[in-house]
């Protein structure tokens, strides 16, 4: 491909010197945004509208302790998707349920019982986030979030309160 020079970019390349390089740099630009919930209901109401923005190959990290809300959460977030909200079970037991019939597949993992990480690449999270969306409850137990990753950080406020912590980062070249 044939580069065109002018200036000080062409008179150094006459004298012999490299032309001008662009270096890109790397940056991430990052969101967060807190909502306070009253109730299960409202916890999984965020849920159901941040379906609304992903999109196949989408991953959620969720993060909170035991009965924090996450499974309400994916529960609205699988409404959001267009899968029955009854349909949602926390998968501590299966590891993996998965959810169909609505915009986007659902995939919702539950690492609580994992112990080594040689268990999670029998998972093979990194495929199954290709053709869905991906909900991962105790997420801190990955060694690499996936690359398109949105953490939900769930919290107690109160005796049925939930403060939730939504931060998506966006990495881009300049």
């Amino acid at each position: 491909m044939a580069q065109a020079w002018s200036g000080a970019g062409l008179q150094a390349c006459e004298r012999g010197a490299e032309a001008p390089r662009h270096t890109k740099t790397r940056r991430t630009f990052s969101v967060t945004r807190t909502i306070t919930t009253q109730s299960e209901e409202e916890t999984a109401t965020v849920g159901r509208e941040l379906a609304a923005t992903l999109s196949a190959g989408d991953a959620l990290l969720l993060y909170g302790d035991l009965g924090a809300g996450k499974t309400a959460f994916v529960r609205g977030l699988a409404e959001g998707l267009g899968v029955h909200r009854d349909d949602v079970s926390s998968p501590t037991f299966t590891l993996i349920q998965e959810y169909r019939g609505g915009r986007l597949p659902l995939f919702h993992v539950d690492l609580y019982r994992i112990n080594d990480p040689r268990e999670l690449d029998e998972l093979g999270l990194d495929e199954i986030a290709e053709n869905g969306v991906l909900a991962i409850e105790w997420a801190e137990r990955l060694p690499q979030p996936p690359q398109r990753a949105v953490r939900v950080s769930i919290e107690h406020a109160g005796e049925t309160g939930r403060r939730i912590a939504i931060e998506a980062s966006l990495k881009y070249e300049v």
